[in-house]
C-alpha cells in the first residue's frame, strides 16, 4: 500500500493514544546524544545552514565531501560571497545539483550579509526566509544547533508518523505541522530521534517489522494491513 494511501485511509491517534506511542517509543528508542552537534557535526550555525542546504537528495556521504571541499575555500558568508558560483559549483559537486545550490548559497550569504548582519537567525520563520532553506532544515537547525525543542522531519519520520497514525499528511511539511500540533511536549525534544530510529530499525520502507513492533497493538497502518 502506497504511505499517502495509507496515511489518507485510516485515522489519526487520538490524544491518549498519541501519548502511549510517544512513551513507549521514549523506552525502546534512543534519545537525543550528549554528543549531538549540528548538521553533518557542523561547528557553527552558518556551517550548519549550509551543510543542511546541501543535504537535500545527497547521501551522507556525499554531503560530507562536499562539505568539506567548500569550507575548505570559506567558513563565513562573508568569505564565501568572495567565491564565484562556478567555484563553489565545483566543489559542491559531490552532492548533486549543484548549480541550483551554488545559486542558492549565493543568495543566501548575500542576504544574510545584506539584511540580517551576517547572523544566521535562530527561528524557524527566520530560516526560512534564507534562500534554500524549507522547514525540514530549519527545524533541523533549531533541534542540532540551537537546541530547540521541535520534531524536525525527514523521509523517516513522515514514514513512520504517518503509518502509526500519529499524523495523516501527504507531505513531510504537513507532516511536521500535525505533529508540532499532537506530540505532547515533553516529546518535543527527543522525539525527532526517537521516530527516526524507529523507523531505520523497525518501520521499514519497503518490508516493516510489524510482527516485532512494539507498537503493533496501537498501529494504524498494522491495522490497515491485518
Amino acid at each position: 500500500m502506497a504511505e499517502g494511501a495509507a496515511a489518507g485511509s485510516k485515522r489519526v491517534l487520538s490524544a491518549q493514544e498519541t501519548e502511549t506511542v510517544f512513551r513507549r517509543l521514549s523506552q525502546h528508542m534512543p534519545g537525543r546524544t550528549p554528543t549531538a552537534k549540528g548538521p553533518k557535526d557542523q561547528p557553527d550555525p552558518f556551517r550548519s545552514v549550509i551543510s543542511c542546504l546541501l543535504s537535500a537528495q545527497s547521501r551522507d556521504v556525499n554531503t560530507a565531501a562536499a562539505t568539506k571541499a567548500l569550507f575548505e575555500l570559506a567558513t563565513t558568508p562573508e568569505g564565501m560571497r568572495e567565491l564565484s558560483q562556478e567555484t563553489i559549483a565545483a566543489a559542491i559537486k559531490p552532492c548533486g545539483l549543484y548549480n541550483m545550490k551554488a545559486r542558492n548559497i549565493e543568495r543566501l550569504c548575500r542576504f544574510l550579509i545584506e539584511e540580517l548582519d551576517g547572523t544566521v537567525p535562530a527561528t524557524r520563520e527566520g530560516l526560512m526566509q534564507l534562500p534554500g532553506i524549507g522547514r525540514k532544515c530549519a527545524d533541523i537547525v533549531l533541534s542540532f544547533t540551537f537546541g530547540k525543542d521541535v520534531i524536525a522531519v525527514d523521509t523517516h519520520v513522515h514514514r513512520a508518523a504517518n503509518r502509526i497514525g500519529l499524523t495523516g499528511a501527504k507531505t513531510a511539511d504537513e507532516t511536521a505541522r500535525q505533529l508540532e500540533a499532537a506530540a505532547p511536549k515533553w516529546a518535543l525534544r527527543d522525539g525527532h530521534f526517537w521516530l527516526i530510529q524507529f523507523g531505520k530499525a523497525v518501520c521499514l520502507s519497503r518490508r516493516p517489522k510489524c510482527d516485532a513492533c512494539f507498537l503493533a497493538d496501537i498501529c494504524r497502518f498494522n491495522a490497515v494491513t491485518d
